[in-house]
């Protein structure tokens, strides 16, 4: 089993290195609405952890975005299995009772 882990995050890894040239550079639905309508930017309260989908601290564009990817991928992956196992210990339990 940790040998597919592996797989899947070299995978991961690969993917997101290849493919990141291609994305997209236009603003998302929300931001495209706002521009059209005049819709002014308020200021924000909490930057978030991962701005415009880049770490600060780096200063190449290209790996900021790359480790950007990596994090989110590896934090939604984590708490999916966490998610997992907390769903099936409740329903052994609830089986088993």
């Amino acid at each position: 089993m940790k040998k597919a882990y592996i797989a899947i995050i070299a995978l991961v890894l690969f993917s997101l290195a290849v493919l990141l040239p291609f994305a997209s550079s236009n603003p998302d639905g929300l931001e495209k609405v706002t521009s059209t309508f005049g819709a002014q930017q308020q200021t924000q309260i909490w930057q978030g952890l991962m701005p415009d989908y880049s770490v600060s601290l780096i200063g190449n564009g290209y790996i900021s975005t790359l480790l950007a990817g990596v994090f989110g991928v590896c934090i939604v992956g984590v708490a999916s299995l966490l998610l997992g196992k907390v769903i099936s210990k409740n329903q052994a339990k609830n089986l088993s009772a």
